[in-house]
């Protein structure tokens, strides 16, 4: 991976829920966004070697949008993933256990768009939503 982008999390939740809210696209829809004005309106996540992800990212106002897609490389189920997106970036995402918390540590290529420090915010800020959305599940 070249020049990676790393961001963490520590959410009070078992690995394996943490691995299903990750992966299932019924709770991605729901903590898939790095701000308020900001929603997934759909996502697909076939979970294996040469399955594809795909996320719908739209502005709340409808102005703007975007497809997050991408391939998996591998995939060890409670452990970690790799994909590629489909403009060739490569992305990780490990978790680990210990005393009933899970330590996700997620890195990423950065694109050539926007600063790494506004990457990095973007997807931290993501990686935030999805432990605030695991941690007040029932």
């Amino acid at each position: 991976m070249q020049n990676p982008i790393t961001i963490s999390a520590k959410v009070n939740a078992p690995i394996e829920k943490v691995w299903e809210v990750w992966n299932a696209p019924e709770h991605i829809e729901n903590w898939n966004t790095a701000s308020e004005d900001w929603h997934t309106t759909s996502a697909k996540n076939d979970l294996k070697k040469g399955g594809k992800l795909s996320y719908r990212m739209e502005s709340k106002d409808g102005s703007r949008g975007f497809d997050f897609e991408g391939v998996y490389d591998e995939v060890k189920p409670n452990k970690s993933f790799s994909y590629k997106l489909t403009d060739g970036r490569k992305v990780s995402a490990n978790f680990k256990e210990k005393d009933n918390t899970t330590l996700i540590e997620e890195n990423f290529e950065a694109e050539q768009q926007n600063s790494r420090e506004l990457q990095q915010q973007g997807w931290q800020a993501i990686l935030n939503n999805f432990k605030k959305y695991v941690e007040n599940l029932k």
